[in-house]
């Protein structure tokens, strides 16, 4: 496998190798770039082209260019216009879209479930937790979709080895400065099998900013896994980078159709013994939440990477990663609440917190909970809630509870005050609460609490179990 891959590379290296004169006109210009594109991505000899054979280079030429326009969706003329010419000139991938891989009869898979990365050096765009989180959230896309698990190693060598690197960094695929070629990566394998590799003279971000890493990721990751590239525009193995919000970002039936056709769908999931999707969600007496809340007309409970959601009337529930709904939010939710007028869903996270809007994480956040005006003190909260009646929402942190205005979007005065004053029965802390109907829904480990708004006292205590 390593000796197929270095020959690939060593194919694309050397009938690349087309240089510009230096008084060059624009349309040598242009014809050198082609020939040097063409080489690159779709497999043009360059020695195969003479310039004393006049027709046979412009039919060569022709082809490819067909063959190109074809593969990225461009008018199919084989010359060399205007639109061919600006896609040539698009940051992308620097995988071929065809190579000698397609003449193999099986396609290189990894032939276990657990694979191991490596981050072997950082790029100094961005901070090294930040590279940290984008790559495991990259690895997470696939997973969701797969029975794959990603598990990162710091020392030794991994099975796709994770790199920076400006120009020759040693695999004969040089990068080629700011621009051009963004990232490669080489299929399933021993050796340099898997690797990742960024060109650091890009401008690498988390943001639409520079070139957002998560985004390049994601598509090297692809090929890590076996995938070639795919001809549709909007799916993430498309060869060109084109940045799309990373907070509603998806993969799509192309690329899940893909990789599953090399590796199968995702396992199901069962939380624990006992609670699938024919029980009550609220079934194991050791079960306890880490946030609930409404979305729409369904109850959410999240728990460290799950969420379970069911109809408020019903004992039946379903279990999801919370990844595979919305991959670029953290697991580990620690409250939530609904505003269900405007169809918001809050998300909080030790100081930061996200808003979902129509279930699409909305850019710009995570924001830190103390734009909202909590003490620099407050380090998380513990639950939420919000009251359409009073339109309040109420944050409980430990013993304590906040009261804000969601009309004026300021924290009422004289707050904190202890919660067991003012919600007679519940307290001193609490895990989890939801709104409806009418009712908190008060999670206190092993207890639920209903809570009559309105009346102001507890009206039923449920001990979870069945």
């Amino acid at each position: 496998m390593k000796l197929l891959l270095l020959i690939l590379v060593l194919q694309v290296t050397t009938s690349g190798a087309v240089s510009l004169p230096s008084n060059a006109s624009p349309e040598e210009n242009a014809m050198a770039l082609a020939k040097r594109y063409l080489a690159s991505f779709y497999d043009l000899k360059i020695d195969d082209v003479k310039a004393t054979k006049i027709k046979v280079h412009g039919n060569i030429m022709e082809n490819k260019l067909q063959e190109m326009q074809q593969f990225l969706g461009l008018k199919v003329t084989g010359k060399l216009d205007d639109s061919t010419l600006n896609m040539m000139r698009t940051p992308r991938c620097g995988v071929p879209d065809v190579h000698d891989f397609r003449t193999f009869p099986q396609r290189p898979v990894w032939k276990k479930r657990v694979i191991t990365y490596r981050i072997n050096n950082y790029t100094p765009d961005m901070r090294r937790e930040d590279v940290d989180s984008v790559i495991q959230k990259a690895f997470q896309v696939w997973s969701n979709v797969t029975p794959l698990r990603f598990r990162r190693i710091n020392i030794g060598e991994a099975d796709i080895m994770i790199r920076f690197a400006f120009g020759a960094h040693g695999d004969f695929n040089p990068f080629d400065g700011k621009g051009g070629i963004l990232a490669h990566a080489f299929g399933p394998g021993p050796d340099i099998g898997g690797d990742t590799h960024f060109d650091e003279a890009e401008i690498w971000t988390k943001t639409y900013k520079g070139t957002n890493l998560f985004l390049v990721a994601v598509h090297e990751l692809g090929h890590s896994l076996g995938l070639d590239h795919s001809k549709d525009p909007k799916a993430i193995m498309f060869p060109t980078y084109s940045y799309v919000n990373t907070n509603s970002f998806h993969l799509s039936t192309d690329d899940i159709r893909g990789i599953q056709s090399l590796y199968g769908g995702p396992e199901k999931y069962h939380p624990s013994p006992g609670l699938d999707n024919t029980e009550s969600v609220t079934c194991d007496p050791n079960l306890s939440f880490d946030a609930i809340t409404t979305v729409d007309d369904k109850i959410f409970y999240f728990k460290d990477r799950f969420f379970w959601w069911k109809l408020p009337e019903s004992p039946k529930s379903n279990a999801r990663l919370i990844s595979s709904l919305w991959p670029t939010l953290p697991s580990g939710i620690q409250a939530a609440y609904e505003i269900g007028n405007k169809n918001e869903v809050f998300l909080f996270k030790d100081d930061k917190y996200w808003l979902i809007r129509n279930l699409i994480p909305q850019s710009n956040y995570p924001k830190s909970i103390h734009s909202l005006g909590f003490p620099d003190f407050v380090q998380k909260i513990d639950a939420a809630v919000f009251n359409p009646l009073f339109n309040k929402t109420y944050f409980f942190v430990d013993n304590q509870y906040w009261r804000y205005d969601e009309t004026r979007q300021i924290m009422d005065p004289s707050y904190p005050k202890l919660i067991t004053r003012n919600f007679l029965g519940i307290g001193p802390k609490i895990d989890a609460v939801y709104y409806y109907n009418r009712q908190y829904y008060f999670f206190q480990g092993s207890n639920q609490l209903e809570y009559d708004v309105l009346h102001n006292r507890v009206t039923k205590i449920r001990e979870l179990g069945c």
